[in-house]
């Protein structure tokens, strides 16, 4: 074919031409959109996932510190200074833990037909193991610490079960991609400091155990 009559047939057919490249240009454009419009949904995704973990662990944070304050105010409740004092004292504790259980179904909805996530559960035992705290110790007050340290230990495991296993990975990478020397260096600080500790109280159990105050 010639270019005069190249150029006649490109004359004739130039309306079909056109529309294909139309098509064309139409087709790409949705795939392209469709393509952008999945990555910004995925990225939304992975950013909603970051916002929660991060709330769920600032929650969590806050329920640790609360059931250790709880743990040590059983463990020394027989040293508070008058009844009054004590019962105040209680109070504060039952409503910080409830607080952090409302404020937890923000968090941690329903999954079954039990009411409430098994992470709240916890909490709320704890706080009801608070409510029945006598000052002067009675039935079942010799543990009670220690069953609020289980609370607190469940928290924390479910906790660990629950955020974003992408994020405990880079968490682990950090810690085992750090220089052997660096890693080495570190145990043997930890272990010098045992060491230390040991020549200083002779006979002290470095396993870990719970705090009492006598």
């Amino acid at each position: 074919m010639g270019l005069e009559n190249l150029l006649i047939w490109l004359q004739n057919h130039a309306a079909t031409l056109i529309a294909i490249v139309a098509a064309s240009v139409a087709a790409i454009s949705a795939y392209i959109g469709r393509r952008e419009t999945q990555k910004q949904k995925t990225l939304q995704a992975e950013n909603l996932r970051h916002t929660v973990d991060a709330q769920s662990l600032a929650w969590g944070n806050a329920c640790i510190d609360a059931l250790n304050r709880a743990a040590m105010f059983a463990r020394t409740r027989q040293h508070q200074a008058n009844d009054a004092g004590f019962f105040q004292q209680r109070v504060n504790m039952m409503m910080a833990i409830q607080s952090l259980r409302q404020r937890g179904r923000l968090l941690f909805p329903v999954t079954n037909a039990s009411g409430e996530a098994p992470i709240l559960v916890s909490i709320h035992l704890a706080a009801l193991e608070i409510e029945a705290l006598t000052r002067q110790g009675g039935p079942t007050a010799a543990n009670s610490a220690e069953f609020i340290d289980e609370c607190r230990d469940f928290v924390i495991a479910e906790l660990q079960s629950l955020i974003d296993l992408n994020r405990q990975a880079v968490l682990t990478a950090r810690m085992d991609t750090r220089p052997a020397l660096q890693r080495n260096a570190a145990h043997e600080r930890a272990n010098a400091l045992k060491e230390k500790l040991k020549s200083r109280r002779p006979g002290l159990n470095l396993s870990d155990r719970k705090e009492t105050v006598q």
